[in-house]
């Protein structure tokens, strides 16, 4: 008999819904929760459903009815459901709490009315969504099994690259130094004080309306705009909200502000001045030269490992025809020849590695934003970015931070490791162990009486045998 767990990444771009599976004996075993299925909610993320709750319900529906087909019906009522909502929503509390307390309220009535056990929707931290992520990535890859698992074992890091915050997490070489900058968890007997952080306005997309807002600053509030990384002939249109609406590009916003106002943006494919330009994005003077710390005044212990890089990252790296490991000279080589195409080629990779024409546009940026965080970022160079590996998934399981949610909130992975599995239940093994062990005393007894009375006879045969009369 097999136990599901359903988990909703409620990212600030789409939903996700994930379906795990287990043996339902071996719960607190290791290594036996698998992905079983994946949806992708249609429409964007929750956060855009402030002002019209009551659409959430038909993009999920859809999902929904797909998940309940994939578990069995006696199953329903015991299989626990997960929401976790991660940066679009972190901004939207930030911006208007009312407003994002509803959208969780309204998730909570809509799951009230589902077969399975709801167990809540919650906004998790950005440390919480980069330590989740961590713990999937050497979960999946079974780098926590306890009967492998020497002294200092490595472990992977794990990078992450969502829509609207970036999040880094691994062990620093020397944890002890790092204490106030990391979080410890204790896995199958197993101490790990992991650095992890989240980056809030670097994800994906929130980082490319910064650079159209940039833009737009630096046109004079012009409503025609040539936008470097877009490809060269290619023209698209935003409405003002679109650029200035999110809390990230606050600072950006004119003083004339007017949410329907249109913004015209036309590719040059200047792979040159796109470089510049999202070099812009990043605060490096905040650190003043600190060595501990790269970017943004955070501080950052040296990187230390191999690395698993997700999510955004390896969408963008599949879009430029990579895979795996790869130098850095490669990367830079497949990045600049994307970013020099017109717009004509660039539409004809169309379908090609499942490529959608509303992210193509968006790779060039995509490229250069994931160099610079990565290399000025994060302090990789060419010696250690092979030590990157950009991966979807191992297996049938994708790396996202939803497993490792779901695994934290069960308790499917214990504090203490089990070195030894016993087949029967304790307090019966330790009557049997009792019973077992007094009768060995008795038979050791009874062998040593054996020996005295075996002793006691030869004695009286000898003494017999001398006083015989003649």
């Amino acid at each position: 008999p097999l136990s599901y767990g359903i988990v909703l990444d409620a990212g600030s771009s789409r939903t996700t819904v994930y379906v795990y599976e287990w043996p339902a004996e071996k719960e607190n075993d290791t290594g036996v929760v698998s992905q079983t299925f994946k949806c992708n909610v249609k429409g964007p993320g929750i956060s855009s459903y402030e002002s019209n709750l009551g659409a959430l319900a038909k993009p999920l529906d859809d999902c929904l009815n797909k998940v309940k087909e994939r578990i069995p019906v006696h199953l329903h009522k015991n299989t626990s459901v997960y929401l976790g909502a991660t940066a679009g929503m972190r901004l939207l509390r930030l911006q208007n709490e009312t407003a994002a307390n509803e959208v969780l309220a309204s998730i909570q009535n809509y799951f009230r009315a589902q077969p399975f056990d709801f167990r809540g929707a919650q906004i998790i931290t950005g440390p919480e969504e980069g330590l989740y992520g961590w713990i999937t990535a050497n979960y999946i890859m079974d780098l926590f099994k306890t009967w492998v698992h020497p002294y200092r074992k490595e472990t992977m890091g794990a990078l992450d690259l969502g829509g609207a915050s970036t999040q880094i997490s691994f062990i620093p070489e020397d944890s002890q130094e790092n204490l106030n900058s990391t979080l410890q968890v204790k896995l199958y007997g197993y101490s790990y004080n992991v650095y992890t952080h989240s980056f809030q306005c670097y994800g994906r997309d929130e980082a490319e309306k910064r650079l159209l807002a940039s833009l737009l600053q630096k046109s004079n509030m012009s409503s025609n705009v040539d936008n470097p990384c877009y490809p060269h002939n290619y023209t698209t249109t935003f409405t003002m909200k679109h650029l200035s609406g999110s809390l990230c590009t606050q600072s950006l916003r004119p003083a004339n502000y007017y949410p329907s106002q249109l913004v015209h943006f036309h590719g040059t494919g200047d792979p040159g001045l796109c470089q510049e330009m999202v070099s812009s994005l990043f605060n490096f003077s905040a650190c003043r030269d600190r060595k501990d710390c790269p970017f943004h005044g955070i501080h950052q212990p040296k990187i230390k490992g191999n690395f698993v890089a997700f999510s955004g990252f390896y969408y963008t790296i599949n879009a430029l025809n990579l895979s795996g490991h790869f130098s850095l000279a490669d990367f830079n080589s497949s990045m600049w020849s994307f970013c020099s195409q017109s717009w004509a080629q660039v539409s004809g990779l169309v379908g090609v590695f499942g490529l959608a024409l509303v992210f193509l546009l968006s790779y060039c940026f995509s490229a250069n934003f994931i160099y610079y965080l990565l290399i000025h970022g994060y302090n990789f160079d060419a010696e250690t970015w092979p030590r990157i590996h950009f991966q979807k998934e191992v297996g049938n399981s994708s790396i996202a931070w939803s497993l490792g949610y779901m695994l934290s909130l069960t308790n499917m992975i214990p504090a203490e490791g089990k070195l030894i599995q016993l087949p029967l239940k304790p307090a019966l093994f330790a009557g049997l162990l009792v019973c077992l062990t007094a009768t060995a005393l008795l038979c050791l007894l009874f062998l040593v009486y054996l020996w005295i009375v075996s002793r006691h006879r030869k004695n009286v045969g000898h003494v017999e045998h001398v006083f015989i009369p003649e």
